[in-house]
């Protein structure tokens, strides 16, 4: 099963890689750009055919894909690629330049990405990381509409027997402590809460949210136990309890005086309607950025965690051997059938999604950094056109590869980084 887990990571991985890449390429033919190479991993090449203009092939490394566009970057200012320099950064720039037209073929002269204006090579960048978004919105609908997510219920899982604060981080109660409402109203683990003070209770979010707004109040609570339907009458305590954020969530260490009525509801497989989706997307969006914005903070911890004897976070960055690892981990819980494949379904959405982001960032060689290069053309041009001074030309993007050198290699110090971390002290699931 574990084996199972991380092919069906795999595969999930190299159809992303290859979606993402045929983003780029067919907005690239759509435009009239010549793509000699559409690739699968990297590495030596294990299969390819050629179509048309293209190779289509997989390389043997499935840690990534690309596609070759001619004119990439435009010519010197001379209209022709350069010179060699003894200089290392002019030596980068020419490198990348002559990379981008190495393959140039008599008719290509108006087949070339720089030519392309603008607006169309921002489609063309942005179209491999939008692909990614389109999937990851498609696999986390599945989930939510069509298998569901664990989620508090209203059903009741436990009573507590007197009023604790959450504070406190204890279980037993004390002489002193006064009964739970719950208790005092016959509540009893097994119920179903229908509906609260009048106010249908289909979802745990807004019984909690009643519970809350009502402290020191007498209300009537319907419940269906054992297919019977019965009203208890309880009166509302005031104690503290966990702060809640926007989503529903409680928040870490934070505690606020609210209502309370002293039961823990049971968690259960919940389809969402597309609207609760949409929301719960929007969640993970902004989980997601700020995240990547923390991103910087957390390399001690995984250094440490890596190198030293520090524990391995569970929101740790996991690279795609951890991931795959948790993919296969996956498949080895005693959970349903089809809960494993929801579950791995949602490893592969968070993967497009992070895909998507990561690729957005305006820094070379990411998408988003021809896509800054492309937006800041246009507007050198157009400010060229309301002052009406001569057209400064297309902007020579391969000037920033030592830039994009320096982008790089910060990466691959990062993945190496996390690659230890996942073998040496994983995530793991529990």
């Amino acid at each position: 099963m574990m084996i199972l887990g991380v092919v069906v990571f795999a595969v999930g991985l190299l159809v992303s890689i290859a979606w993402h890449e045929l983003g780029h390429l067919s907005t690239a033919k759509l435009f009239g750009i010549r793509v000699p190479q559409y690739m699968v991993g990297f590495g030596p090449t294990i299969w390819s055919r050629k179509k048309g203009d293209t190779e289509y092939g997989i390389k043997a490394i499935p840690a990534g894909g690309y596609i070759r566009m001619i004119g990439m970057f435009p010519p010197g200012p001379d209209g022709k690629i350069e010179s060699r320099s003894t200089s290392p950064f002019r030596s980068m720039v020419e490198d990348a330049r002559s990379a981008a037209f190495e393959e140039l073929q008599p008719g290509d002269e108006t087949r070339l990405f720089y030519t392309r204006k603008p607006w169309k090579r921002v489609i063309v960048m942005f179209a491999g990381p939008f692909m990614n978004l389109i999937l990851a919105i498609g696999l986390f609908l599945t989930v939510l509409m069509g298998f569901g997510i664990s989620q508090q219920t209203t059903a009741v899982s436990s009573v507590s027997k007197c009023v604790i604060k959450v504070s406190d981080a204890r279980t037993e109660c004390k002489a002193s402590d006064a009964p739970s409402p719950a208790a005092a109203a016959g509540l009893r683990a097994g119920d179903k809460i229908l509906s609260f003070n009048g106010v249908k209770t289909a979802e745990w979010n807004v019984l909690s949210d009643q519970i809350r707004a009502n402290p020191g109040k007498t209300v009537a609570i319907v419940v269906d136990r054992g297919g019977e339907q019965k009203t208890l009458h309880a009166k509302i305590a005031t104690n503290q309890v966990a702060k809640k954020d926007s989503s529903g969530q409680a928040v870490a260490g934070e505690y606020v005086d609210a209502g309370f009525l002293g039961f823990s509801a049971a968690t259960g497989i919940v389809r969402q309607d597309f609207g609760q989706s949409v929301a719960w997307m929007g969640d993970r969006m902004s989980d997601a950025v700020d995240s990547i914005y923390h991103l910087p903070a957390k390399i001690p911890a995984l250094w440490d965690a890596a190198f030293g004897d520090g524990p391995r976070e569970a929101d740790s960055p996991v690279g795609v051997v951890g991931a795959a690892r948790v993919g296969g981990e996956i498949f080895q819980l005693d959970i349903p059938a089809s809960q494993q494949i929801s579950m791995a379904l949602f490893l592969i959405a968070g993967f497009n999604l992070s895909l998507f982001l990561f690729n957005m960032l305006p820094l070379l060689p990411l998408d988003g950094g021809h896509i800054a290069g492309a937006l800041w053309e246009a507007l050198r041009r157009n400010l060229a056109r309301v002052f009406k001074r001569p057209d400064p030309g297309p902007f020579d993007v391969a000037k920033l590869m030592p830039v994009a050198y320096v982008v790089a290699g910060v990466f691959i110090c990062f993945t190496l980084l996390v690659l230890v971390a996942d073998i040496v002290n994983p995530v793991k699931i529990t």
